[in-house]
């Protein structure tokens, strides 16, 4: 049976994109189900594949898999790739994937994810310009650190460049100041050929959300 991603909408949903994305890096086929966000047909539907009701979802024959970074894991387990190799680079590139998941509530709340969106500009906040600050930081020293001659956070993709798709696209949305190294990232990641499908995919969709499209215009 092929794999199945339940996902919501490409526009809105951060949470889908990150093992989306890892699942084109990984070259693995999959199904994809499209759920649109804040509708009654999303809050009809999700509970069908998963009972905590939210996305994205992942379904391989018998087995369900929820949140992204379980089943970013669960992917890397299945493969045995997605990680680095070396012990220190992967120990540090999963720490630097879980703070994503855990942390940088000012940015989420000031800067909506928004993918079609260009040009928008929210108010600094102490809280907002720190989270950016620290993921600036954050990118420059696994460049520097562990990248070696690849493109990518930790040389090849990896999860952790999946987990940080949503923040290439929400400072492609808002925009922000950022050092030569993060910036070379930010390049790379918005030229990434799964990540432009997924974009034009979110362009072509016509549902809208007042209550994000309205930030930062």
């Amino acid at each position: 049976m092929a794999i199945t991603l339940v996902i919501g909408s490409k526009n809105y949903s951060s949470w889908s994109l990150r093992p989306w994305m890892l699942l084109r890096h990984l070259g693995i086929g999959f199904d994809e189900r499209v759920l649109t966000l804040d509708t009654p047909e999303f809050y009809g539907e999700i509970g069908k594949f998963n009972p905590a009701r939210r996305v994205p979802v992942l379904q391989d024959a018998e087995l369900t898999i929820w949140d992204s970074i379980a089943i970013c894991e669960y992917l890397a387990d299945k493969t045995d790739r997605g990680w680095p190799k070396e012990v220190a680079a992967r120990a540090h590139a999963r720490s630097v994937s879980a703070e994503m998941h855990s942390g940088f509530q000012a940015l989420r709340e000031a800067c909506p994810f928004n993918a079609r969106a260009r040009d928008r500009r929210v108010p600094r906040t102490p809280g907002l310009d720190a989270d950016v600050r620290r993921i600036d930081e954050m990118w420059a020293d696994c460049r520097l650190r562990f990248a070696g001659g690849g493109p990518w956070l930790f040389g090849d993709y990896s999860i952790a460049d999946a987990m940080y798709s949503s923040v290439v696209l929400r400072f492609n949305t808002y925009g922000t100041e950022l050092s030569p190294p993060s910036r070379e990232y930010l390049n790379t990641a918005l030229a990434d050929p799964p990540l432009i499908d997924w974009l034009r995919a979110a362009e072509s969709e016509t549902h809208r959300l007042e209550k994000i499209d309205a930030v930062g215009r």
